[in-house]
This record gives structure tokens, C-alpha cells and sequence, in this order.
């Protein structure tokens, strides 16, 4: 007669969320203080006005895709220019791998966007539901009107909080208070509701529920980190041979980090350290993927040694180097040999390279921008009075915030006059007025009287240029005039 199990072994188990302690101590107070700088930087940044002159935007920080133009206060970069974005892409690779050799996943535990965000959804959690055990209770207990009401709240807030961080993220594509104004009389264009839409929607549910998920599953840098590290790195972890074994301790009691040492290690098994942890792990079971570095295990951790007399740092930012050297008695390596050292330094070095060559190029680079395509559909024209003309699209581009004019003229390759040529636009005029932050496009023609060298030779290099009439300097092109020979 068979038995039948009346309840089965289950493949996977429910997930259950996880509800950190709240926690005080320096990495949390810098936590705190990364978190206000960075939300404040993200919210107000679009509403931070700068002038251009008329006809420009007036906002500080402007990504115009209708124009093709990205604005960062005084600096604007143009379409042809996308090596400024590419530049600083990567210096931001460069600068994680920088961070992550250094101190580990520090960017995960302090500056991701994930983690600030789960931050501030966890403040607000703990405001209206209470603390951990608090939230723990709430959580088993059935539904009720009290916890509908303090759970519906909780959603609330969160629903207001991802409405705002959508809604400052499309001000960032569009003037602030202009777009604010279209979005509340429902005139906004419907790429900004959209987008407004999918961004609370991403934010309310990466950072009320999924969380700690987002880091394990989602996010592909736990897997790529282990590149970055070395046993050189200093990253949170446990001191094992200080710790264990771990039990309760009477009061008086030696233990591992007394002189003389006692038998006992320090951990008291106190689970403060797993009890904080935004990713609910136990730091004293190793390095663990999951781990993000945020170093509140260490606040944990040191608040309790301080309350049953222990020294602090049985949970610290230490090297695996470090474990191996103390625990054969020998004092730590001092923290800025394991931050200053060859391979954070050639990072450094190719990051601050980079750095410097996007400086000097967005300081020299011209005001404006002058291309010259030659019309070689017939190469040149023979005119009535027997004059040769060629023709040529002058594409002119002004990147200054006022209107300028500039006079078009040639030179042979040496800078020379060539007076056999003359130069001139298509209305006939040498000079042209070029608006702010405007493209003039426009033929040029250059002419070579019947019976000049010129005009009856073969081809011959040729400058065309123009020239700011306000400062005198020059953008150059080289091309070629062609003759009847």
C-alpha cells in the first residue's frame, strides 16, 4: 500500500521579502549623505537656468534632440562632436574599474541608482510601517484594515516618489517649466507621457519590490566584478580567525582578541550583521556575489563590540591579503598600499588621460566649422566671356550663442594671394551673416579669367577659407580648382 506524501517537496520556495534594520554609524552616515547629494543633483538639475543669448535654451543642462545638441552650462556639443560622449563613457567604465580594483563593488553599495532608490523606498517603509521587527509582524499577520491602510499608504508614497523621478527625467529632453506646463494641460507631446509612464513604473517596482533581485538577476555586473578584483582589493568582510568560535560571552569573559587571547572568539552570534543587510546574506560566510559592499554590516557589527567591550572591526573593509597576514600575527597592511598600487594606478593614468585630452580638445576646438564639398558633375563651367568657374557647397556651421559674419576667400597651399582667381557666393557677394548656433549652406564660386595660367592649366591645390570678420581667425579647406587643360 502506497503512501502518498500529503505535502510534496517543493522545487522552489516563496520568496520572502526582505526587511533591513534600521541602522546608525559612519558608513550609513555617508550613505545618507551621498543619497541627498546625488537625489538633489537628479530632481533640481533641470530647473537650473542659464543664459545663451535669444533664441537659445535657457536651461543649464539640456540634452535638445530636436537639434541634435547636448548643453552642460557653458559647454555645447554638437552631433559631429559625439566624441566628447564617447570619451566620457569611457572615463566611466574606466573610472568603475578604478573603484571596483580599489574598494571593491563600492559603486553598487553607495552611487548605483538602484541602491539610492531602494534607499529612499526603504526610508519611507520604515516611516509609516515601522522598524524590522515591526515590518516582520506585519508581514505574517492577515489582512486587516490597519495593514491595508499602512500598506496602501507605503504604496502611496512610492507611486508619488516614481512619478517624480519619471518626470524629472523627461525634463531633462525639454525646457523644465515649459514642459511642466504642457504636461498639466495634457498639451504635452505623448512620447513624454509614455516615457513618464514606463519610468514610474520601472522605479516603483525595481524599488519597492524587486530590490535586492534586480542586483542578483538583472544587474550583469556581480558577474563581471570578480575581473576587477584581486586579493589586494579591499572589500567588507569577516575576520574568521578573530570570530570563531562564535556563542555568548559572560561578562569579563576573554576571547580571541584579548592579550593574552582567550578561547572564545568575539562573535557573539548576535545576527546584527545579517539583520542590516539590504541583501540578506551573512557577511561571515565569505565573499558572496550577492554582496554590494554597502559596509552597513560594519556598522552593525562595530556597535555591538562597543557594547560588550571588544575592539572594533571584526567586520571591517579589509584584502584577502590582509586575512592571510594577520592571521599570522602580523600587523594589516596599511589602507593606502592597497589603494595606490599598480594596477589602480595605470587605470588612473589612462582615466586621467583621457580626461585631459577631452579638456584640451573642448578648449581648442574652432567656434566654427566649415566643410567644403567640390560639385565635380561637370568639374568646371566655361562661361560666355571664356572665364572658367568651378563650383563648390560651402557648408558653414556657427557655434557661438550670437549672429557673426565672415568673408570667404582662397590662398595657394603656401597662403599666398592667387589674384588670376576670384572668390565669391552665389548672390555675388564675398561676405555673409551667420545666426547663433545656426548652419549656412550656400555655393561658392571661384573664377578664372580667359587666358590666365589658371584658367587654360590643369588642376591646382587650392585653399578656400573664411574668416570671422570680428577676431580675424581663419577655418581652412583644401581643394582643387580644375582648368580647361
Amino acid at each position: 500500500m502506497s503512501v502518498i506524501d500529503p505535502e510534496p517537496t517543493r522545487l522552489y520556495a516563496a520568496r520572502e521579502p526582505i526587511f533591513p534594520r534600521r541602522v546608525r554609524g559612519r558608513f550609513r552616515n555617508l550613505k545618507w549623505v551621498l543619497m541627498i547629494v546625488m537625489l538633489a543633483i537628479y530632481y533640481i538639475t533641470p530647473w537650473i537656468r542659464w543664459d545663451r543669448g535669444p533664441g537659445m535654451p535657457d536651461q543649464a543642462v539640456l540634452v535638445d534632440l530636436a537639434s541634435r545638441r547636448f548643453f552642460f552650462f557653458w559647454i555645447e556639443i554638437w552631433p559631429h562632436e559625439f566624441y566628447f560622449v564617447a570619451g566620457l563613457l569611457i572615463m566611466a567604465g574606466l573610472g568603475l574599474f578604478l573603484f571596483t580594483a580599489a574598494l571593491g563593488r563600492v559603486w553598487c553599495g553607495y552611487a548605483c541608482p538602484q541602491t539610492v532608490w531602494t534607499d529612499l523606498f526603504l526610508v519611507v517603509e520604515r516611516w509609516i510601517e515601522g522598524d524590522r521587527n515591526a515590518q516582520v509582524r506585519l508581514y505574517d499577520q492577515p489582512w486587516n484594515a490597519r495593514k491595508a491602510r499602512l500598506r496602501f499608504s507605503k504604496w502611496a508614497l512610492w507611486l508619488v516618489i516614481a512619478v517624480l523621478t519619471g518626470g524629472a527625467w523627461v525634463f531633462y529632453f525639454a525646457d523644465a517649466p515649459t514642459l511642466l506646463r504642457d504636461l498639466v494641460t495634457l498639451n504635452a507631446h505623448p512620447v513624454a507621457y509614455a516615457t513618464i509612464g514606463i519610468m514610474t513604473s520601472t522605479t516603483f517596482f525595481f524599488g519597492g519590490f524587486a530590490r535586492e533581485q534586480i542586483c542578483i538577476y538583472a544587474c550583469p555586473w556581480p558577474r563581471i566584478q570578480a575581473a576587477m578584483m584581486d586579493e589586494s582589493t579591499l572589500t567588507v568582510a569577516y575576520r574568521e580567525w578573530r570570530g570563531e568560535d562564535r556563542g555568548k560571552i559572560a561578562k569579563g569573559e576573554r576571547t580571541k582578541s584579548d592579550d593574552p587571547p582567550g578561547l572564545k572568539g568575539d562573535c557573539i552570534d548576535c545576527l546584527a550583521c545579517v539583520n542590516v543587510c539590504p541583501m540578506g546574506i551573512d557577511i561571515r560566510e565569505g565573499q558572496q556575489m550577492e554582496c554590494i559592499t554597502c559596509a552597513l554590516c560594519i556598522d552593525a557589527c562595530d556597535d555591538v563590540m562597543a557594547k560588550i567591550g571588544k575592539p572594533r572591526g571584526l567586520i571591517d573593509y579589509m584584502a584577502l591579503s590582509d586575512e592571510t597576514a594577520e592571521r599570522a600575527g602580523a600587523a594589516p597592511i596599511k589602507v593606502r598600499r592597497h589603494i595606490f598600487r599598480p594596477r589602480t594606478l595605470l587605470y588612473f593614468t589612462l582615466w586621467a588621460a583621457i580626461g585631459v585630452g577631452l579638456l584640451v580638445a573642448l578648449f581648442l576646438r574652432s567656434p566654427y566649422d566649415l566643410n567644403v564639398t567640390q560639385v565635380r558633375n561637370p568639374l568646371y563651367v566655361t562661361l560666355a566671356d571664356g572665364s572658367i568657374r568651378n563650383t563648390y557647397e560651402l557648408r558653414l556651421r556657427n557655434k557661438q550663442g550670437s549672429e557673426q559674419e565672415f568673408t570667404v576667400g582662397i590662398s595657394d597651399p603656401d597662403g599666398g594671394p592667387v589674384p588670376e582667381l576670384a572668390v565669391s557666393l552665389e548672390g555675388g557677394s564675398a561676405n555673409v551673416t551667420v545666426p547663433a548656433d545656426s548652419t549656412f549652406e550656400q555655393r561658392v564660386y571661384v573664377v578664372a579669367p580667359a587666358g590666365t595660367e589658371a584658367a587654360e592649366g590643369d588642376s591646382r591645390d587650392l585653399l578656400l577659407w573664411i574668416e570671422d570678420q570680428g577676431d580675424g581667425r581663419r577655418a581652412v579647406v583644401s581643394t582643387v580648382f580644375h582648368g580647361r587643360g
